[in-house]
């Protein structure tokens, strides 16, 4: 009796937690410092991406779809939590990034994607670079996800000693970047051998959508790549004309290419929302290693366009009309639009910057959601842009020589209609415009209570 008892009790739990009939599953794929322009779909001449393109003719293409950070950790931060990283010390003006000897990493009190999906019933799988916090407390298993199998930081850290990126990239020594690969919590590798890391990357992708394949899922497949230094697996070596940056985002493509495949064999390509975008610009200074952001301005570490506006896919068979989207979105924005497609509501407790997209997915919405993006650069708010325009009060061009940002008073305005390489400066035309937009980013700005920054300790200080 007491048996039957217990089977029952546990019957109605499974039941009370297990997913809907309508509950879609969730993949992103998120790469590293890919740039806007790196994509034949999106107009590269060279580089050949005809899975993107298919995904891209299939679902839908975002040309104004942003992300939280213009460099890793707080982007990454801000894509999990959908909460820009000003507002959980995932930033910082001094270590902008998290480090191999960094103490910190995502606070707990944080609510990831997969936490809260994890609460409606979703299996949940992390693939790939983190750089949340390598420490044990702060790796994905500590945030939602079930498992974890990637690297945990940037692929160009732990290096033995200082030589050329591009040397070591041409000689695909990847034993000089002492960093390691981890299943869960231990290290099963190191170093990591990069050259076969997207393919076991993809691999383990396709393998947890086969386990997963019989209930709601969520899996975030972050790429290591194309972030120097670069590396590729000997299938694609020396096959595309755009020379080693090409080969490694021709296999970033086939890697998409199988996931989808991969769902389809499922049976559950039309039942899942898949999301391909990047952490942020490419590396421009790394020149034909970097990627370029085509048409935009800068790349990786400014807040100019091209450091944060990403070349962003999604696709949801049977669900989502093909067709290209000119409204803004961002990275900020996935955590709330798939909880509510979950079935799920986000707490009160906390400010929320993104916007549940789901309507506008659908087409039950002509427009999206979002008409504001802020642009920061560490812990300041450099732009703002609402509408078409957008206002940088401060500037700083990507990873050079140039030490402190440049303030602009009055501040520059760019029409990104009009001008969405930010060439023609329009604020001496359009004061009301610029009034408007220091009054937004007045009023965002008294709205945000700052924390102490996570990423400026070391282990043992």
């Amino acid at each position: 009796m007491k048996a039957g008892l217990f089977s029952l009790i546990a019957l109605l739990a499974f039941a009370s937690t297990s997913f809907g009939a309508d509950q879609p599953n969730f993949v992103v794929i998120f790469c590293d410092d890919l740039g806007y322009g790196d994509l034949s779909t999106f107009g590269h001449p060279t580089i050949k991406t005809p899975n993107l393109d298919a995904m891209a003719a299939e679902g839908q293409k975002w040309t104004n779809f942003y992300v939280a950070a213009c460099v890793c950790t707080p982007s990454r931060a801000g894509l999990l939590t959908g909460r820009l990283p000003i507002r959980n010390g995932m930033c910082s003006d001094t270590r902008r990034v998290l480090f191999p000897d960094s103490s910190g990493g995502l606070p707990h009190t944080e609510i990831t994607i997969a936490s809260a999906l994890k609460k409606e019933g979703y299996r949940t799988a992390a693939v790939g670079k983190w750089h949340l916090g390598h420490l044990p407390e702060f790796l994905p298993t500590s945030h939602g996800f079930e498992t974890y199998f990637g690297i945990p930081y940037s692929n160009d850290m732990d290096m033995l000693r200082r030589e050329s990126h591009f040397e070591l990239a041409e000689n695909e020594d990847f034993s000089l970047y002492n960093v390691p690969l981890m299943q869960d919590g231990e290290i099963i590798e190191r170093p990591a051998d990069q050259t076969t890391i997207t393919r076991r990357y993809t691999e383990e992708a396709i393998k947890k959508i086969g386990e997963f394949s019989d209930e709601p899922f969520f899996i975030y497949l972050a790429h290591s790549l194309p972030h120097i230094p670069l590396f590729r697996g000997k299938d694609f070596k020396d096959t595309s004309t755009a020379g080693i940056y090409g080969d490694v985002i021709e296999e970033i493509d086939w890697s998409v290419g199988e996931v989808r495949k991969a769902l389809n064999e499922a049976g559950v390509s039309e039942d899942t929302l898949v999301v391909f975008t990047s952490d942020n610009g490419p590396w421009l200074k790394f020149k034909h290693h970097g990627g370029t952001a085509g048409m935009l301005r800068d790349g990786k570490g400014s807040t100019w366009e091209g450091g944060m506006r990403e070349p962003t896919i999604m696709a949801w068979p049977g669900t989502i009309e093909p067709q290209i989207i000119h409204d803004m979105g961002a990275t900020l924005d996935l955590l709330p639009t798939f909880v509510s497609l979950a079935g799920g509501s986000l707490p009160d407790d906390r400010t929320f910057d993104g916007y549940d997209l789901s309507a506008f997915l659908k087409g039950k919405t002509e427009t999206g959601p979002r008409d504001e993006m802020f642009y920061y650069h560490g812990e300041q708010l450099y732009a703002v842009r609402k509408g078409q325009f957008k206002a940088h009060f401060k500037t700083k061009t990507s990873y050079t020589s140039q030490k402190k940002a440049e303030i602009h008073e009055p501040p520059l305005l760019y029409h990104l209609g009009l001008d969405p390489g930010e060439q023609w400066d329009v604020a001496p035309s359009n004061p009301e415009v610029l009034k408007s937009l220091k009054e937004l980013a007045d009023s965002h700005t008294a709205g945000v209570e700052r924390v102490p920054s996570h990423l400026v300790g070391k282990i043992g200080e």
